[in-house]
C-alpha cells in the first residue's frame, strides 16, 4: 500500500467459481450485471445492489452460469449497449450470441429472468478468437483472431449477423477490437506491435485509414478515452502509450505511461471522479499481478497535451497470479468501482477510495 499516493483500492469482493483463469469481465451497461468468461469455458454472471446498511457499499451475488457449449476457452465477453445481448469469442474460433429467454426491463437483474441461450453462432475465424466488441450504436459487432483478421459484423433482426468485411491489415495474431465511444471507427491491437485504426467507406468496404506503430512488442489491449479523443494501448514492452487524434483520421504519440514489471494485459479508461476538467482514470493490470490507477489530465503545452498523476496502486491483487482483465463500472454512481479477473479463476471487485 503506497501511503504517498492520495487514494488506495479497497477490495469490495471476490468471487471465486471458474474452475481455471478467468480471462475477462464485463459489466453490463444498462443493468446491475457482471458477467465473466474462463478457461473453464463457461460465463458467471452477478447481479449487485446496495446494501442494506447504507447505500454506498454493495452486495454481489452470483446469478447464473451459462455452460456456452464453446468446444475451448472462452476467452472474451462483450455485451451489447441495450444489455440485453452478449457476445462469447472462444479459442474454438467461433463467437457466440446470446440472450435472455423472458428479458423483463426491471432494474433487478433477478434471478426470476430465464435462462440465457446461444441465438446465433458466426463462423468464420479459421484459429481461435482473441476478443469481440459491439460498437456505441449496437448495430455492429467485431472479433478478432489468431488467423491475423479481423471481421466486422452488421447485427440484423432476429438475431442475424451479416458479415461487412473481413479485414487482413495484420501481419500476426490480433489481439484486441475496440470501438470509439461514439463513432464507427475500429481500433485493433497485435502481436505484429501495432494499432490499425478502421472506417467505413460509404462507396466501398471497411478499411484501415490508419497504422500506429511505436510499441517494442506485442500489444494486448486499447481503450478509449470516454470523450473519444484520445486511444490508450498496452503491450509487452511494459509501457502504455496514449494516442490523441489531431485530425479527423491521424492520430498521434502524445504519451507514455510506466509502472509494470511484466507485460500490461488489460487496460480500462473510464470517466472517474473528481474535477470535471480531467480526462478520467485509466486503470492498468497484466503479468506482475499489480493495478495502477493514473488520473489523465489535459495540460495547456502544445509539445505535452496530456500529464499523467498515478492515484493508487496495490500489488498481488490475485495474489501471486496474473491478472488478465480490468474493466471500470460504466454506471456514473459507480465510477469509482472496477473489475478484474486473474489466473485464479476470480473476479475481484475493487473500488479507490480516498486516504
Amino acid at each position: 500500500m503506497d501511503v504517498d499516493l492520495p487514494c488506495r483500492l479497497e477490495l469490495i469482493c471476490d468471487l471465486p467459481g471458474h474452475d481455471e483463469r478467468a480471462w475477462q469481465v464485463a459489466w453490463n451497461p444498462t443493468k446491475p450485471l457482471l458477467a465473466s468468461c474462463s478457461a473453464d469455458k463457461s460465463v458467471r454472471t452477478y447481479s449487485y445492489r446496495p446494501s442494506d446498511h447504507g447505500s454506498k457499499s454493495l452486495t454481489f451475488s452470483h446469478v447464473g452460469t451459462i455452460p456456452t457449449g464453446h468446444s475451448k476457452t472462452v476467452r472474451s465477453i462483450a455485451w451489447a449497449p441495450s444489455g440485453k445481448t452478449l457476445a462469447t469469442g472462444s479459442f474454438d474460433s467461433n463467437v457466440g450470441i446470446w440472450e435472455r429467454e423472458d428479458i423483463s426491463d426491471s432494474e433487478d437483474a433477478g434471478e426470476s429472468a430465464g435462462d440465457w441461450e446461444c441465438v446465433t453462432l458466426l463462423e468464420g475465424h479459421e484459429t481461435e478468437c482473441k476478443s469481440v466488441g459491439y460498437s456505441s450504436s449496437g448495430t455492429l459487432l467485431a472479433s478478432c483472431s489468431r488467423d491475423k483478421t479481423v471481421w466486422i459484423w452488421e447485427v440484423q433482426p432476429d438475431a442475424d449477423f451479416e458479415c461487412m468485411g473481413v479485414l487482413m491489415e495484420h501481419s500476426q495474431d490480433v489481439k484486441c477490437v475496440a470501438w470509439h465511444p461514439s463513432e464507427e471507427i475500429l481500433a485493433s491491437a497485435s502481436y505484429d506491435d501495432t494499432i490499425k485504426l478502421y472506417i467505413d467507406d460509404p462507396s466501398e468496404d471497411w478499411f484501415c485509414f490508419s497504422t500506429l506503430s511505436g510499441h517494442k512488442s506485442t500489444v494486448w489491449s486499447l481503450s478509449w478515452s470516454p470523450q473519444g479523443s484520445y486511444l490508450a494501448s498496452s503491450s509487452d514492452d511494459l509501457t502504455v502509450r496514449i494516442w490523441k487524434r489531431v485530425e479527423e483520421h491521424e492520430w498521434k504519440f502524445v504519451l507514455e505511461l510506466r509502472g509494470h514489471e511484466r507485460s500490461i494485459y488489460s487496460i480500462s479508461w473510464g470517466v472517474g471522479k473528481g474535477a470535471s476538467e480531467n480526462l478520467g482514470w485509466l486503470a492498468t493490470t497484466g503479468g506482475d499481478g499489480k493495478i495502477n490507477i493514473w488520473e489523465i489530465t489535459e495540460t495547456q503545452h502544445t509539445n505535452d497535451p496530456l500529464s499523467a498523476k498515478l492515484l493508487a496502486r496495490i500489488s498481488g491483487a490475485h495474489d501471486v497470479n496474473d491478472v488478465n482483465s480490468v474493466s471500470w463500472c460504466p454506471r456514473l454512481e459507480h465510477a469509482d468501482l472496477l473489475a478484474t479477473a486473474g489466473d485464479d479463476g476470480s473476479v475481484k471487485v475493487w473500488r479507490v477510495v480516498p486516504f
